[in-house]
């Protein structure tokens, strides 16, 4: 007993405590580096300057992009808290990166989704800055209920343990992604609650109906927050399908089906009283009452259907982005941090199937002793695999989608982990877990994110020697200097890098923003791989730079797996406005420099096969490398492309080979299908393992355009129907991922 009364001041602490560091989060994380804030804030600024809800236009989608399409109620609440704000200078808040490497975890920067303005951001906030300091705010109060909740909860479904409920509430706490999504402006935060809430709720009408008492009040309660969490996202509509589960046991163990007959319509009602004009309204605009079909034509569809296999392949990206996958889902945590969590995870689940064996041991099958858990277990794997359906209609296999059932997830992780101990060890193994996550919730801002979006600090002159002086088109005024170059490395291989050191100066103001570029240009004056960024790899507008700005920056550039080896590649650099594509220019006329050479080297692989590859099609035939007669030619002339492949296992099809030469919007220049050696050897008489040599030779048509042009293989079959079927390229984790393989790039000029 004296144990209960303790719980009350402990929660009180803990929700002290997230609400001080999620705070701290909302504070120091830089404006637009948490997941689509970048598309939620201007979902508040519409309502709050009263424009109303967008119609979703994927042919001019406008700033909220695929957001326009999500329930209106936390973007209400944020316009409601913010609407007598001018934010009139959203502009200079939210400035683009046009270069970001969103959702790509890079080994040099350029990470960040805008180009901050240290003047507009910094305190006093004022203007859209002040703004989304306040929505960012209340969505830590948010995220404080949902905490609370989560404890409330824990104590329906395990009422002789309270000390898990508290532990699960620090969990959900600490999981440096919640803290993350909570100091932000993001429309979770009100459905996370929402679904907790909720779940809450069922559980009291079970415990309820178990005692014979009224559910009538909360039943209606459970309504509003249902119809409540509809209008905030539709994963919240998941729960109406548990609260037809819970009124039919709650009705059953009451022996009075007017429980379910009147107030699961009443719960219906209400929630449709409140969400069920929003359906009626994506009905009339889009076709559909959810308008999946409009978000998901903003956000992107995926080229093609998406099977299992590939699904499980991005699982790894998918648990990252639950624990803690900062920025735009390209800020990692240490890979120790993500081991440990993911040991934990795994070690639960035996955990909680012994948990559920000593509740049968202890209190039978009565359904009375397992409805609050259940319940709790079923919303788990229904999350996920709205979650899953989401991820197959479009890339967004983020982990933090599964957070509408976090207070249930991390209920059970404490259980199965602790629960099944002597109390005295549980409590020590749930406090420990607790304290784990506390010390990477705290680390996670000022050792992980912060520090990737600091500009790189001023440097001091450096001595006289060779200096490049860049000038805007027009201009004989140079406004940039390149200081020092380093080229750190000598050889590397397709799907390689290339490390580049740069250090420049800023020589006078610029009106506009101008983009670094560097190139690594083959002997056929193909890039095999380039990097465009900002200045301070994306952290700095050119336009806010003042003349003694000196910097260096350390880029790592990729090289094309596609890339054509051996191959000497010229490292050239230059600056540019993407606006204009115009260049600025050296003191000699040339708009770029060439600043050294890289060996790029073959992979290694079959002996005596040409530019080694390894691309399994459909697992019965493997590209293992391939040759080019030539990389540089002119419109009508003829290339002939070799090559190399090993058969996986005995084929009982015989599989079509096309090499095309193809150019923008999929025009093709070029085209040769055939049956390996021209039908000479189809694929039905390979052995596994043989290695055939099979030459293609494509025709450039007459008119071909100067262009760069990709070199495209696919592999076929055609039915007696004429339909054709790719093979799809396997993946060595077993996805199956392109159809349609570039292997290299041509030149064509007259």
């Amino acid at each position: 007993m004296k144990s209960l009364l303790t719980h009350p001041r402990l929660i009180a602490v803990l929700l002290a405590a997230f609400v001080l560091l999620a705070g701290f989060y909302s504070v120091v994380v830089p404006l637009f580096e948490v997941s689509d804030e970048l598309w939620h804030y201007p979902m508040v600024k519409t309502l709050a300057d009263g424009h109303g809800l967008p119609v979703q236009n994927p042919a001019a989608p406008g700033p909220w992009r695929q957001e326009g399409s999500q329930p209106p109620l936390y973007y209400a609440l944020g316009a409601l808290s913010t609407f007598w704000i001018d934010t009139s200078d959203i502009d200079q808040v939210r400035r683009l990166n046009p270069h970001a490497d969103n959702g790509i975890i890079t080994q040099d920067g350029n990470i960040n989704m805008v180009v901050h303005n240290a003047r507009a951001e910094s305190w006093p906030w004022q203007g859209a800055t002040l703004a989304v300091h306040l929505v960012r705010f209340l969505s830590v109060v948010m995220s404080a209920a949902t905490v609370y909740f989560t404890y409330r909860l824990g104590l329906e479904v395990f009422p002789a343990q309270p000390w898990i409920a508290l532990a699960g509430a620090g969990v959900v706490a600490f999981t440096p992604m919640f803290l993350f999504i909570s100091g932000s402006v993001n429309n979770d935060n009100l459905a996370n609650l929402l679904a907790t809430v909720a779940l809450w709720l069922m559980a009291v009408i079970l415990r309820r109906a178990e005692a014979r008492q009224p559910t009538l009040a909360w039943s209606a309660a459970l309504g509003v927050v249902l119809g409540l969490g509809a209008l905030s996202k539709e994963s919240v509509l998941g729960l109406f399908g548990l609260a037809g589960l819970t009124m039919a046991y709650a009705a059953w163990r009451q022996k009075r089906w007017q429980a379910f007959w009147v107030e699961g319509p009443l719960i219906v009602a209400a929630a449709a009283a409140i969400a069920g004009w929003w359906y009626v309204r994506n009905w009339q605009l889009y076709g559909d009452p959810l308008g999946l079909n409009a978000m998901v034509a903003v956000a992107g569809a995926r080229p093609q259907p998406v099977p299992l296999a590939q699904l499980w392949g991005e699982r790894v990206g998918f648990v990252w982005s639950y624990w803690g996958l900062f920025g735009g889902v390209n800020v990692p945590m240490p890979l120790w941090a993500y081991r440990t969590l993911n040991a934990l995870a795994a070690l639960s689940i035996p955990g909680v199937m012994a948990v559920l064996i000593l509740k049968r041991r202890r209190e039978g099958l009565a359904w009375s002793h397992w409805a609050p858990a259940l319940l709790t277990l079923l919303w788990i794997p229904l999350v996920v695999v709205l979650v899953v359906r989401w991820t197959s209609l479009t890339i967004a296999s983020q982990g933090r989608l599964a957070f509408p059932a976090i207070s249930a997830i991390s209920l059970w992780l404490v259980a199965g982990l602790s629960a099944w101990q002597p109390e005295r060890w549980g409590r020590i193994t749930a406090g420990g877990v607790v304290a784990f996550l506390a010390g990477l919730a705290v680390a996670a801002p000022v050792a992980w994110i912060v520090p990737r979006y600091r500009p790189p600090e001023q440097i001091a002159p450096l001595p006289a020697g060779l200096t490049y002086d860049f000038a805007p088109p027009g201009s004989d005024q140079a406004a940039m200097r390149l200081l020092d170059f380093a080229i750190e490395t000598a050889e590397t291989q397709p799907g390689g890098a290339v490390r580049l050191t740069l250090t420049w100066e800023v020589l006078a103001p610029m009106d506009r923003n101008w983009s670094t570029f560097v190139h690594l240009q083959d002997s056929a004056r193909l890039i095999a791989g380039q990097r465009d960024v900002y200045p301070g790899l994306g952290r700095m507008a050119s336009s806010d730079l003042q003349p003694g700005r000196r910097w260096t920056e350390r880029y790592v550039i990729p090289v094309h797996e596609s890339a054509y080896a051996p191959e000497t590649l010229d490292v050239v650099v230059g600056l540019y406005d993407l606006a204009t594509w115009e260049r600025m220019h050296l003191p000699d006329g040339r708009d770029s420099l060439t600043l050294g050479q890289v060996n790029l080297q073959s992979r290694a692989g079959e002996a005596g096969v040409p530019n080694p590859v390894s691309i399994n099609f459909g697992g019965e035939m493997e590209l293992i490398g391939y040759r080019l007669d030539r990389r540089h030619l002119q419109p009508g002339q003829e290339l002939t492309v070799t090559l190399y492949w090993r058969g996986l296992r005995t084929m009982q099809t015989n599989y079509s080979v096309s090499v095309a030469v193809v150019g923008e919007a999929d025009r093709k220049f070029g085209q040769k299908d055939s049956w390996p050696l021209d039908g000479a050897y189809p694929t039905a008489a390979w052995e596994p393992g043989e290695v055939v040599e099979d030459r293609y030779t494509v025709a450039l048509a007459p008119d071909t355009p100067t262009d760069v042009y990709d070199v495209l293989l696919v592999v076929y079959t055609v039915d007696e129907t004429g339909a054709f079927t790719n093979l799809k390229r396997v993946t060595p984790d077993g996805r199956l991922v392109d159809e349609r393989i570039v292997l290299t790039r041509i030149w064509v000029q007259p």
